[in-house]
């Protein structure tokens, strides 16, 4: 196969592990989370650091407390050197959390800085350390909700995105 599709190929299955890890995150599936890394790898976010298992279960701990985050990826930079890759990939992090007085919306933007390993034609990360280079932190204002009260709301682990049935009209 062209060496540039095979890299293209590569870049695609290492984006779609970053997809995967914020699906974990928002979701709160720990199996998710920690099936996107290899058993062995590092994570480092300073604040914890540990094994794929001990960083999933700590990040899914924290975020129970939560009403709702979204994570969301930007630029993601890959570059492939055979069955090793680096890449640095952006994020917003948006969580809603009680504050003293109410809800607040945290927004958290950032870089992952991660290494990337092919294994029996599996790529998966072997190391993963976030680096955070601004936060916001604000009352919750959600009036969109006082205006479309009926709008469909998402979940955690209850969300549609579990059920592909889901995705049909309701008439099939």
């Amino acid at each position: 196969m062209d060496d540039r599709i095979t890299t293209l190929l590569a870049k695609q299955d290492i984006y779609e592990l970053s997809c995967n890890y914020m699906r974990g995150l928002d979701r709160l599936d720990e199996a998710l989370l920690v099936s996107v890394f290899f058993p062995d790898a590092w994570c480092d976010y300073g604040f914890t650091e540990g094994s794929p298992a001990e960083f999933a279960h700590y990040a899914i701990t924290a975020l129970t407390s939560h009403a709702s985050n979204q994570h969301m990826i930007g630029n993601v930079l890959i570059d492939v050197a055979g069955d090793e890759a680096f890449g640095e990939v952006y994020f917003n992090a948006y969580h809603k959390v009680m504050g003293e007085s109410g809800f607040e919306d945290v927004i958290i933007a950032g870089r992952y800085l991660d290494r990337y390993e092919k294994r029996e034609s599996i790529w998966k990360l072997a190391y993963r350390s976030e680096r955070v280079d601004w936060s916001r932190t604000q009352p919750t204002s959600d009036s969109y909700f006082d205006l479309a009260p009926d709008c469909l709301r998402g979940a955690r682990q209850d969300d549609f995105v579990y059920n592909q049935e889901n995705r049909q009209r309701p008439d099939h």
